[in-house]
């Protein structure tokens, strides 16, 4: 049933152009309700206003690279010292950015008052678990995602002989998710670990484990890849991460998110401009594998200035592995990736909210209607990105087109052949409602008007036209429901 007419809406003068944004990696995640995040060197952030500003501008994400190490924490029972922690977080707290907490069991970076063994087995499950809740709870409600558990398997996919599972067992790790989850209810929480990216034995046994303890009710609710990766020398004909989107489909099937946590791409110093153009596009391979998958919620790389990367000392001989340069100016690499979260193009159906009938292209390029939806490929469109919100929108080759590029309210909408740059073939896409919706109005750039059913129609094969821009959206005549938008454009 269509939805009666309401007492007649203010009319306001068309509006102009969405204000526009810088384009940092932050505008356009926040762009697509994507998380972009950096890993955060507390000592870069103390003495570099520099740093802290790209930090703040360009990611909407942080991780504590180190300051929430347990070894950090609390390199003495009972002495905690959350300073640098804090610190972080009240930043990104302050810059409305999320925290990916970091991390709560590891095999290294743990005090030497739980690896020399004087602890009792009794006594070192008990320090986990107040290590666990201790951490969670003093960040409950301001660090959002926690890696609960990192590197837990070996390369051939068994667990890794930790002292963890030593000392207590293959149910530390469903322990260690159950305190977690007690602590903060509401924090999503992730098993992380490296070299999971493609088909190799490790990969498998972090599905079946993750499998298996879903099964038994254990709370993990994500997945996370780290994605640390080099570029050979000499530049090999195949570059690598062809399998990641494969893998993190395969993962997201077993009902959880999944993220890349820590990506850096390293080279073979000295690096020159074809070991940075190949490692752009393997950054590049990363990104677009990680949007390209809806339940790829973030991507996070791994310090992101070479000025203070850890590949320089961890990994001796390679370097140059992040999307900043030691200047903090943007490399190739940079490029790519702020080109994938720009890259918008999307398809699917668009239904008339007021009336719930589908937008129909005629197949002799006449006039658009509304009539049933039928699934049909007259009802299926392709929305192009051709700046930040604004698409021009085809269905059967023919785009969407006000005649006679005419600013008048009452030009009917028609199918017609494509023209790059023509103003009255590109549509802003204005969000109506909360973040995340999927109702939108389809503005026509030339006249910043609305696509709407003439008359606020809910008869079916009633004529589309462009209509005087009303300020409400109750009825909501004006108001267009997309069904394929990857996110917010």
């Amino acid at each position: 049933m269509g939805i009666g007419l309401a007492a007649p809406a203010l009319i306001l003068g068309a509006p102009g152009p969405a204000a526009s944004a810088e384009i940092t990696l932050r505008t356009l995640a926040a762009a697509r309700g994507f998380r972009i995040g950096a890993s955060v060197s507390s000592s870069a952030l103390e003495k570099d206003s520099g740093y802290q500003d790209k930090l703040k501008y360009e990611f909407n994400s942080v991780t504590p690279e180190n300051a929430m190490k347990w070894a950090n924490l609390e390199a003495t029972r009972g002495q905690e010292t959350w300073g640098k922690a804090d610190a972080i977080v009240d930043l990104a707290t302050q810059n409305n950015q999320m925290v990916r907490g970091h991390t709560l069991v590891w095999h290294k970076s743990l005090p030497t008052w739980v690896t020399d063994g004087t602890l009792s087995t009794d006594e070192l499950r008990d320090a986990l678990k107040q290590h666990i809740q201790k951490t969670v709870k003093r960040y409950a409600g301001r660090v959002a995602v926690w890696d609960v558990v990192n590197e837990a398997l070996n390369d051939d996919g068994t667990l890794r002989q930790s002292i963890w599972l030593q000392r207590l067992g293959s149910g530390y790790i469903a322990d260690a998710f159950r305190w977690a989850r007690e602590a903060d209810p509401s924090a999503k929480l992730y098993i992380n670990d490296f070299d999971a990216e493609w088909a190799t034995p490790k990969r498998d046994g972090l599905y079946k484990l993750v499998r298996d303890l879903r099964a038994q009710g254990v709370p993990i609710d994500g997945v996370g890849f780290q994605t640390h990766t080099l570029i050979k020398d000499p530049i090999p004909a195949a570059l690598p991460l062809t399998q990641l989107q494969d893998t993190l489909k395969l993962f997201a099937g077993l009902g959880v998110d999944v993220a890349v946590t820590e990506l850096d791409i390293r080279v073979k110093l000295p690096s020159d401009a074809d070991k940075l153009a190949a490692q752009a596009e393997t950054y590049r391979r990363a990104a677009a594998a990680c949007v390209g998958v809806s339940r790829c919620v973030s991507l996070t790389v791994w310090g992101f200035t070479d000025k203070y990367s850890w590949v320089d000392s961890g990994v001796p001989g390679w370097g140059d592995a992040d999307l900043l340069d030691r200047s903090l100016q943007k490399k190739p690499a940079y490029a790519k990736v702020q080109s994938v979260l720009a890259d918008r193009d999307f398809a699917g159906t668009v239904t008339a909210l007021h009336s719930g009938q589908c937008l129909t292209m005629p197949a002799d390029g006449r006039r658009l209607v509304q009539s049933s939806c039928t699934n049909g490929q007259d009802q299926k469109f392709t929305f192009q990105r051709v700046a930040t919100k604004i698409y021009t929108i085809t269905s059967g080759g023919k785009c969407l087109t006000v005649d006679g590029a005419s600013t008048a309210a009452g030009a009917a909408v028609s199918g017609r052949a494509c023209v790059a740059g023509k103003p009255e073939q590109q549509f802003e896409l204005r969000p109506v409602g909360e973040v995340g919706a999927q109702d939108y109005r389809l503005m026509p750039t030339h006249s910043y008007k609305s696509v709407a059913v003439k008359g606020g129609s809910t008869a079916n094969w009633a004529p589309v036209e462009q209509a005087q821009y009303l300020s409400s959206t109750t009825p909501p005549t004006q108001v267009w429901r997309l069904s394929g938008v990857p996110r917010q454009p």
